[in-house]
């Protein structure tokens, strides 16, 4: 027993004793008055507080039933304004992220085959930095609206972990996919069909002195990335469990972009978003890009 318990039951037994030998009960008088002070030293008798939970108890909370999951097909949804509100920032936000991405990659590859000065060209790591950033300021400008997947990748994994439904991933993947299509279009408005022709329109190659085969688990391993950081960033449990994590969502998902670029750059451009791939391919619309896409689809069904 706790020793501030085990004193305040001595303390009050002790006190009762010493009140009954001293002013023993007198009829009702004695009686109401052996009650009161009974009432005044058990007001003043010290409350013990309940003992601390443990601290697994503290971090660790209970798992999602499957009432909470989200359902496969919601038709309610599709009558709210929200919803298309989500899909409209998503279609903005995957436009935003291609257009600043393919830029970066045009401009880099630019200043790289007219011998630019050191400084005057962004390289790899700015290829990278660029890409990664911009994730890092869309999800933390979209995630309380739509999620900020900007990615069908993310968004059909999500699907799989079942917290989007079926007609929010055909939206979403929809908007991204035509929001990277405007991006990539404005960047060859902006940076002109020339100069996007001859610098490869930011299209996804299997680069010189490296297979198909390579190419593929190089684009695997690298979404594989991807999608891990942001189940682990928006896993209900971790939010309850740390305030900071919601926060530092973010940061970790651009930062996981920007490594899996640093790392599959040199072998493929780095395609682990579907839709800036497609939008590429669609907007350079040469045999090249298409060929490879279907042949990595080939490649990934019959392994």
């Amino acid at each position: 027993m706790d020793e501030s318990l085990m004193e305040a039951v001595e303390t009050r037994a002790a006190v009762t004793h010493l009140a009954a030998v001293s002013h023993p009960p007198q009829g009702n008088n004695g009686d109401e008055n052996a009650h009161q002070l009974t009432e005044i030293i058990h007001s003043r008798v010290v409350q013990v507080p309940p003992p601390a939970p443990a601290p697994e108890e503290i971090i660790r909370s209970p798992r999602r039933s499957r009432a909470e999951e989200a359902p496969l097909v919601d038709a309610a949804e599709l009558s709210r304004w929200w919803f298309y509100r989500a899909v409209i920032v998503e279609f903005f936000a995957t436009f935003l992220f291609v257009y600043v991405g393919v830029s970066t990659v045009i401009g880099a590859a630019a200043a790289s085959s007219n011998d630019v000065v050191d400084g005057g060209g962004v390289g790899l790591l700015g290829i990278a930095w660029a890409f990664g950033g911009m994730i890092f300021v869309l999800v933390y400008c979209t995630a309380g609206i739509s999620g900020g997947h900007i990615n069908p990748a993310v968004t059909f994994a999500l699907l799989l972990a079942r917290k989007v439904t079926i007609p929010r991933t055909i939206c979403y993947v929809i908007a991204q996919c035509a929001g990277a299509v405007c991006g990539v279009g404005m960047v060859r408005a902006v940076q002109g069909s020339t100069l996007f022709h001859e610098y490869g329109g930011g299209a996804n190659y299997i680069h010189q002195g490296y297979s198909l085969g390579k190419g593929l688990v190089a684009e695997m391993v690298g979404t594989l990335l991807l999608v891990l950081t942001v189940m682990s960033a928006t896993d209900p449990e971790r939010k309850e469990a740390h305030d900071d994590v919601p926060v530092l969502a973010p940061l970790a998902i651009g930062f996981a972009v920007f490594l899996v670029h640093l790392a599959t750059i040199p072998i493929t451009g780095t395609g682990i978003n579907p839709a800036r791939s497609f939008a590429s391919a669609a907007i350079l619309n040469k045999p090249q890009a298409w060929h490879q896409h279907v042949c990595i689809s080939r490649r990934l069904l019959y392994v």
